[in-house]
């Protein structure tokens, strides 16, 4: 089955409700920008580059059938930008997004009104086809520092569902399992939403990557039994000295990554 967190379909943005898997597999149909700023708040969708294209496509949603003058169009969007960028005031990405679709609308203000909705879908596109390819670069790029026989640890959800399509961290892990022989996983939990349990596992399962699921506090166990070649986990947000922001849990692997010599990654 192939995962998707979410697709528009011309129409209708559907989100795959995240809340419910792997028990349910539930589509939200969002019709309007009401119902992304829903899906965002209470999160049927997660993972800072998923929310960023469901932010985009919630713009267009919030004006395609808007009627007035460019004047009032253009204090709509900017309206509207602060209204989506309410639902998770913490994701960046969310902000990022909504920020460059009024930026292309301001760039473009000559145009008419029906122009600007195509322009703002146009962006909404361009943002989910950049999210799959720069994805799949990290994955190529990522499988590199693996190699035959390793085992990967990780944490929190970095695949599909945490974007449009191949993930960051699992998509590295995802393309190393291609390329490389008796790639397997031990995945952690992730307390307190259990994004580990529920869905990087339901993930690992759908691409047929062996794995194990482990407790949090199992980790240094682990670790020190030398069951462990490798360490990647995503990022809520890289800063341009390197330093990174990610779930709690993070650190305490970097931690112990650290103390028993084991590489340690960020995708």
């Amino acid at each position: 089955m192939e995962i998707r967190s979410l697709y528009f379909d011309g129409s209708i943005l559907h989100i795959l409700d995240q809340r419910y898997l792997p028990f349910e597999v539930i589509d939200v149909e969002c019709r309007s920008a009401s119902d992304v700023w829903e899906a965002i708040n209470k999160m049927k969708i997660r993972g800072a580059p998923a929310i960023g294209v469901a932010a985009a496509y919630g713009m267009y949603l919030g004006l395609r059938d808007f009627e007035g003058t460019k004047e009032e169009f253009i204090k709509k969007a900017t309206e509207l930008k602060s209204y989506l960028d309410s639902a998770r005031p913490t994701a960046v990405n969310l902000a990022w997004a909504t920020k460059r679709i009024l930026d292309r609308i301001l760039l473009n203000k000559e145009k008419s009104v029906e122009e600007l909705k195509e322009i703002v879908l146009e962006e909404a596109k361009n943002i989910e086809k950049e999210d799959v390819e720069r994805n799949f670069k990290i994955g190529e790029y990522g499988s590199e520092l693996f190699s035959d026989n390793d085992t990967i640890m990780t944490i929190c959800n970095t695949g599909e569902l945490a974007t449009v399509k191949h993930g960051t961290a699992f998509s590295v892990i995802k393309r190393a399992f291609e390329k490389y022989k008796n790639i397997s996983v031990i995945a952690l939990e992730t307390r307190p939403y259990l994004q580990g349990a529920r869905l990087t596992a339901f993930e690992l399962k759908e691409a047929g990557i062996p794995f194990k699921l482990i407790t949090d506090n199992m980790a240094a166990f682990i670790m020190q039994k030398g069951l462990v070649t490798g360490i990647i986990t995503g990022a809520d947000r890289i800063a341009s000295n390197g330093d990174t922001a990610n779930k709690v849990g993070t650190y305490m692997l970097a931690v112990l990554a650290h103390f028993h010599k084991i590489p340690f990654y960020v995708a």
